[in-house]
């Protein structure tokens, strides 16, 4: 009886496909091994995902199949368990998304790939051995020296490498011998790890004392932690409150308990600042903490994978796709600021990471925390349905009051900066004490278009159906969507005249300003452009600890869970522009937003005050955010909600439609939407209130985007039952659209432009 195995491809395949296994990989192939694979005329890449028993070789043969043979075994161990691959394979069901694709989402990237894997390295190792002869070199006791106190920390569990001797003690090479030879160390060589944090030094801490609002909340979560079970809850704490440290003193019980920990962060930019307050606590206790980003290189993605694969990682910090990160002994899930639309991965596999957060720790059995000043309004509801535990942190840590703040009122203003006089006196007086000055505008660049005085004009990018926008310190007309750039004309591109200027404001226009303003100022900006290096960003988080910075401009990449004990005066420029963005959810973020960056305020032993510029007042997302009151924000909020049946009271899918012929997509579009419109007209979906509501066809807000034309229609349910038995119909629908029109399934679609 031959052996064969059911691989999947990391490839969009509908599913596995069923190999021998030749002579010499008899016995050696195991679920979760790389393996190379025939596919055609060509090879591929593939998972083995099962060893196929008797009955079913027995089945394949007596069909009279001809199978082709696994090619390579690509990696000496497997890449991945079963736990994971069930979890990724729910996932994918979930999103309607194929398997191989979402696995190859899942692992490090270069192993989809049969030549471009990451290749181990190998470094020598040096560690203490039993020996206790006295030494006499000064040079001699300085590594020994070195090398115990770096495995005391338990950053160096495994000894030192050659490398880092190397750094501190020039030319160790006879030293390190001399110590071999009489017994003192050993070497070994052993696998290299590029750690993107290793080396960078932290200051050991302790536990805080925690308030009555924390200990309670902390006792919930650790008394989860002993039970083997789901247990799903909310932290709802102000900001300020203490929701780290809560989760540091949780996540110390469950190592404890010979358990791992993950935590996800919304932003790759939040990571560093969290590792080192988890390095800083967890110093020299023997705990390793691993960090899983995509700005990580290829080569220390894959590294760390294998140390976690290995069980060597205690902890776990990272943004969305860490959720995926192997950890076979899982003990605790956080996700910090679970509000965040970044969460949601918006290309390819368009999964939302706190909601496979959810699902893995449903699986794992294990309690899952999120953790937000300002919850997803979908949390808050499953909170008040008991679906989730709610846990709440009401006051600030050390009995420090919340922001006060102030609407400016822009109405009739006369501004020519941007910025009210207000403002403007709120600065300078901030800057007279030697305080630091947050200022929110959320729009990057110099000024969002150059505009024709004459005409009217704009630029516009010749592939998207926007404007480009204005970057004056490089030099360039850039398009935010698809990265197209063109030098500025003084010549306007309608009439030839001579009159463009630059029209509105961006976060470069605004520093650049405020230079002018406050000449002795020190201004840093944080948006995409400022922070694009490797490390940029942790540069400007130590300037603002170590206040070489007065006023920090930015996009929202601000707001984020930053703690900066030096600002007083957050200002947010402009509030109105995300209260008037067309999506249901606006209300929703502006709220959060104008929050979580209020809360970057008075944090240390100075109160903070907020100035909010707007041209509505009387807003009342803007009273809530005044008040930080959230709950209020949520209970006069969800009602619109339900009723137009809005999530959470309901569940979208987002079908969108696109290609290079307009006529073509807009016909497929037609053809699909009224097909929908036939299959729940004829009852075979439910009707009524359990059926589906067909939204669309139309056009996306960005109807070309990277010379593609763009359609949606959006399905609507108020149950899920109706919504997956339309969708498990999709194969049937790809044979009505374009074969040059792609569509792209989005369940719980969070951006819909």
């Amino acid at each position: 009886m031959p052996e064969c195995v059911a691989v999947v491809l990391l490839a969009p395949l509908p599913r596995p496909l069923t190999y021998l296994v030749p002579a010499q990989l008899r016995g050696q192939l195991v679920l979760g091994h790389r393996v190379r694979v025939p596919l055609g005329s060509r090879s591929a890449v593939g998972i083995v995902i099962e060893q196929l028993d008797s009955t079913a070789i027995a089945a394949i043969v007596n069909a009279g199949a001809k199978l082709k043979a696994v090619a390579e075994l690509l990696d000496k161990d497997p890449v991945v368990d079963n736990d994971l691959l069930t979890f990724v394979r729910r996932a994918s069901t979930y999103y309607l998304f194929p398997f191989g694709l979402a696995l190859k989402t899942a692992l490090p990237a270069g192993l989809a790939s049969i030549t471009a894997a990451p290749k181990v390295k190998q470094t020598t190792v040096y560690t203490r051995a039993e020996g206790t002869i006295s030494l006499r070199g000064t040079r001699q006791k300085e590594v020994l020296a070195y090398i115990e106190q770096a495995e005391k920390q338990g950053e160096k569990q495994g000894g030192v490498e050659l490398a880092e001797l190397c750094q501190q003690f020039p030319s160790p090479y006879s030293v390190l011998s001399r110590l071999e030879e009489l017994g003192l160390i050993k070497s070994c060589q052993r696998e290299k790890q590029r750690d993107p944090f290793l080396g960078i030094v932290v200051t050991a801490d302790s536990e805080l004392q925690l308030n009555e609002e924390q200990d309670a909340a902390l006792n919930s979560i650790c008394s989860a932690t002993t039970q083997d079970k789901f247990s799903p809850f909310l932290l709802h704490g102000v900001t300020g409150s203490g929701k780290t440290e809560i989760y540091l003193q949780a996540i110390k019980a469950v190592v404890a308990a010979n358990r791992q920990a993950l935590v996800l962060v919304p932003e790759i930019a939040l990571t560093p600042q969290l590792v080192g307050r988890f390095r800083a606590r967890f110093e020299g206790q023997q705990i390793r903490i691993g960090v899983l980003h995509s700005g990580l290189s290829v080569a220390e993605r894959y590294d760390m994978w294998r140390a976690i694969m290995r069980d060597e990682i205690h902890i776990v910090i990272g943004a969305r796709s860490a959720v995926f990160a192997p950890l076979a002994h899982l003990g605790i899930i956080v996700v910090d600021e679970e509000h965040d639309s970044s969460y949601k991965q918006s290309e390819g596999f368009r999964y939302h990471g706190r909601d496979l957060a959810l699902m893995r720790g449903q699986m794992a059995q294990v309690p899952v925390v999120l953790g937000s000043a300002t919850p997803a309004l979908a949390s808050w509801q499953r909170a008040q349905q008991g679906l989730l535990t709610q846990l709440s942190l009401l006051n600030r840590v050390g009995a420090r009051t919340l922001p006060s703040v102030e609407l400016v009122d822009m109405t009739g203003a006369e501004v020519e900066t941007g910025l009210s006089q207000q403002l403007r006196d709120a600065i300078a007086a901030t800057l007279e004490r030697h305080e630091q000055c947050l200022l929110l505008l959320n729009r990057r660049g110099y000024a969002p278009y150059l505009l024709c005085g004459d005409c009217g004009a704009s630029y516009r990018c010749p592939n998207c159906e926007i404007t480009l926008t204005w970057h004056r310190q490089a030099g360039q007309l850039r398009c935010h969507y698809c990265d197209y750039t063109q030098p500025p004309s003084e010549v306007c591109p309608r009439c030839g005249g001579v009159a463009m200027e630059p029209e509105g404001m961006g976060t470069e226009r605004l520093a650049a300003e405020l230079q002018q303003m406050f000449p002795a100022a020190r201004i840093a900006r944080m948006d995409r452009d400022a922070t694009s290096a490797k490390g940029s960003q942790q540069n400007i988080f130590n300037r603002m600890e170590n206040r070489e910075i007065d006023i920090l401009v930015g996009t929202q990449m601000v707001a984020k869970g930053h703690d900066f004990a030096g600002v007083t005066l957050v200002g947010v420029v402009d509030a109105d522009a995300a209260l008037n963005f067309p999506d249901f959810r606006s209300a929703e973020r502006s709220f959060a937003l104008l929050a979580q960056v209020a809360g970057r305020a008075g944090r240390g032993e100075v109160e903070g005050r907020v100035l909010v510029q707007t041209y509505a007042s009387d807003n009342p997302v803007l009273e809530c955010a005044m008040e930080h009151d959230y709950i209020r924000f949520a209970e006069q909020e969800l009602p619109l909600r339900q009723l137009l049946y809005y999530p959470p009271f309901g569940y979208l899918v987002n079908l969108l439609l696109s290609g290079l012929d307009q006529q073509a997509v807009e016909h497929s579009a037609e053809l699909l939407a009224t097909n929908l419109q036939g299959e729940i007209g004829n009852g075979k979906v439910g009707n009524g209130d359990a059926g589906v509501e067909v939204l669309g066809p139309a056009p996306c807000p960005l109807f070309r985007l990277r010379n593609r034309y763009r359609m949606q229609i959006l399905l609507k349910a108020q149950t899920r039952p109706p919504l997956r038995q339309l969708l498990a119909q999709m194969a049937q629908w790809q044979k009505l659209i374009d074969k040059n029109v792609a569509l792209v399934v989005d369940v719980d679609p969070v951006d819909m432009m």
